[in-house]
């Protein structure tokens, strides 16, 4: 099983992914000096090189500023599904926007895939990109009505499925499925490569670790230098020139992903969902995906992702992090009994928007200043549909989409979850007031953190490989909520937003800009 820990500005987690340890790293020079452009982009994932790439293409020069690697961030950690078959379904979709809202949701991510294919064909990207039906099935939990409710709705909105008495593919009989014709798959650092050597050609500048410390109309700050733009594009998975109003409408969840070998074709390639656990105590209840990757000569990759929970919370249900790999592993073996040895397990963090549709538009309060965030399971097609959606409006041009994403939107539908996630997030503030890990400072062994009560204070207590321990202030520079220690990626997550830090109290997601401050510990006991 692939545990080997990479540096930060490789990858967001501990854990390699399956696609960061099959290419190269994408590096580029860090920014050494001020620039002026007309656009500059904030982070170099699918989201922000796509829309360097379409703007580049419309004659606009363009920057792109990334803190790590191109693709270290959630890029990077995805399962790169490309599908028009939503993880939030088409039913509830047309509740929350309407009939017309299901409709374009449908149209555009049909088009962000044939954008990618196209794209792929023009510039010459091998990627592995495969068209292959998608199928949708039950979980355990659910009742034949949701399929039934589902299809019904996909049709409204214009895409093309069919029924199916059981699914493809699979070794256990989990009853009737819905096919959606026509999705696709590839390989997203791969991908990545060819759209950033594009941008290069075209003209832009790509400039990676260089963090970005200020975001404001007509400019972005780095620690030492500036880059002065018409307009901004912050495309960081969450945005981090916002300190509150879009972090109350998307909530962070983590999401875990194993990866087993099984015979070369011995399964037909294909997608898989099931509906999403109902039992869970999460508003955007976690569902089972998978599909498979060429591996080598002899093997396929079945890779399986789901058991995601609040990000910081999974104590909450009682199963620590690295354990739900486990559950994974079972549900593979389960399904694909030809499957073998466990080689990756990775986890992603995933923004989940209130009503199912992502933002991607002007920054409320912004006349010049975009965002591409709330990317729930479908990141690599909204993050294409920011492509051709910013450059129009940069452009000025009409755009039939804009509504649907308006990071302004209010949709009053969704009061409900708004609640219960704003009820979570106040539990969140509890932690100030309870003790610590139980764990004292001189116990935790290399490797191990914990969060440590020190008197009235919070302390995030990280003892490196080397022996070393480092203290930092638990309370997170974002918003001020505790922190979490995360065993399985080794960092400290915040439960509130999805800030996230290394155990040495480096940032790693925002919407945190800044460091954990560093304290001293003056006994480890």
């Amino acid at each position: 099983m692939n545990t080997t820990h990479h540096p930060g500005n490789q990858t967001s987690g501990y854990h390699l992914s399956f696609w960061s340890d099959s290419v190269a790293p994408i590096v580029y020079t860090p920014l050494d000096g001020d620039r002026q452009t007309d656009v500059v982009i904030v982070g170099a994932g699918i989201a922000g090189l796509t829309v360097a790439y379409t703007l580049l293409k419309a004659g606009k020069k363009v920057v792109v500023l990334e803190d790590g690697w191109v693709g270290s961030g959630e890029t990077g950690r995805t399962t790169a599904h490309l599908s028009n078959a939503l993880d939030d379904r088409y039913s509830e979709i047309e509740r929350y926007h309407g009939a017309e809202g299901a409709r374009i949701a449908a149209e555009s991510h049909t088009a962000a895939i044939d954008f990618i294919e196209r794209t792929i064909r023009k510039e010459g990207i091998a990627c592995d990109f495969e068209r292959l039906d998608g199928y949708l099935f039950l979980h355990p939990t659910d009742q034949p009505e949701t399929l039934n409710q589902e299809f019904a709705a996909c049709r409204k909105a214009g895409l093309t499925l069919h029924r199916l008495a059981q699914v493809p593919g699979l070794a256990v009989n989990v009853g009737q499925c819905l096919q959606f014709p026509n999705q696709a798959q590839f390989h997203p650092l791969k991908y990545l490569k060819g759209l950033a050597e594009a941008v290069l050609r075209l003209g832009g500048e790509i400039y990676t670790e260089t963090r970005v410390t200020t975001v404001q109309e007509g400019s972005v700050k780095t620690a030492a230098y500036t880059v002065r733009a018409t307009d901004v594009v912050v495309a960081t998975n969450t945005p981090i020139n916002d300190l509150f109003t879009i972090h109350t409408k998307q909530w962070p969840y983590r999401s875990y992903v194993v990866g087993l070998k099984i015979p070369k074709g011995s399964v037909r390639a294909a997608l898989w969902w099931d509906t999403g656990d109902l039992k869970s105590r999460w508003v955007s209840q976690p569902y089972t995906y998978v599909r498979l990757q060429s591996l080598d000569e002899q093997h396929d990759l079945v890779l399986a992702g789901g058991h995601d929970h609040k990000t910081g919370q999974a104590a909450e249900e009682g199963i620590d992090e690295e354990n739900r790999y486990q559950a994974l592993i079972d549900w593979v073996k389960r399904h694909f009994p030809v499957a073998t040895e466990v080689v990756y397990r990775w986890s992603g963090q995933v923004m989940e928007p209130l009503d199912a549709m992502a933002y991607i538009g002007k920054n409320p309060g912004n006349e010049h200043v975009y965002i591409v965030t709330g990317d729930s399971g479908n990141g690599m097609t909204h993050g294409t549909i920011a492509g051709p959606l910013l450059t129009d409006l940069i452009l000025g041009r009409e755009n039939n989409w804009a509504g649907l994403y308006d990071p302004a939107r209010i949709t009053l539908r969704v009061a409900g979850d708004y609640l219960k996630e704003t009820g979570n997030f106040a539990a969140q503030l509890a932690d100030y007031f309870t003790g610590s890990d139980g764990t004292e400072a001189r116990q935790l062994s290399n490797g191990q953190g914990a969060i440590l009560a020190v008197g009235l204070r919070k302390i995030a207590a990280y003892r490196d490989e080397q022996g070393h321990l480092h203290a930092h202030s638990a309370i997170c520079p974002h918003l001020g909520c505790v922190v979490h220690w995360n065993a399985d990626e080794k960092s400290f997550d915040c439960p509130c937003h999805g800030s996230r830090f290394t155990g040495t109290g480096q940032v790693i997601n925002g919407p945190a800009l800044n460091d954990m401050k560093e304290v001293e510990l003056k006994t480890e006991s």
